[in-house]
């Protein structure tokens, strides 16, 4: 079985990711959407309720699930039994970082590919952070992301 992951902070999850998920789900058996803990970042989604929120938004794609982790992303990788990881790309400033990590991950496990899928032109400016921003001054992002997600993002910065 061929398994890939799809690491991410995904603090939420947008149209973009999910772009990226469906894509990599018709080139794999198996893609694990793999929701890094991240607490450097501050996220405005709990770990839990992150998760739970790309579970809905990905619950049509039949060979998605999605884990959590907080390890190296090569640790996360061999215990899941993947031999790939997929990562979309929006602009050159993503290619630089994801070219220093997809090195650094070589080095850790040469067994394990890096694969990119390029953002199609409407996802291209499109973030976590720049939809955050967006909801948090009373904007719609119903357009950028989920369903699931626009009703989560209007509880949560309702309640603040």
């Amino acid at each position: 079985m061929k398994r890939a992951l799809t690491p991410g902070t995904f603090d939420p999850i947008t149209s973009g990711h999910l772009d990226v998920i469906t894509r990599a789900a018709q080139l794999f058996d198996e893609v694990i959407v793999s929701v890094a803990v991240s607490a450097k970042k501050n996220p405005l989604f709990s770990l839990d309720e992150r998760v739970a929120l790309v579970r809905e938004a990905t619950s049509h794609l039949a060979n998605v699930r999605v884990e959590p982790f907080d390890e190296l992303l090569v640790d996360f990788a061999r215990r899941m039994e993947a031999t790939a990881v997929v990562k979309g790309l929006r602009a050159i400033t993503d290619f630089e970082y994801e070219f220093q990590m997809t090195a650094l991950n070589y080095q850790l496990d040469q067994e394990l590919e890096t694969l990119f899928i390029m953002s199609p032109p409407q996802h291209m400016y499109l973030s976590s952070s720049i939809v955050r921003e967006i909801a948090s001054l009373g904007g719609d992002v119903s357009q950028f992301v989920p369903p699931c997600v626009d009703a989560a993002l209007k509880e949560k910065l309702a309640a603040r």
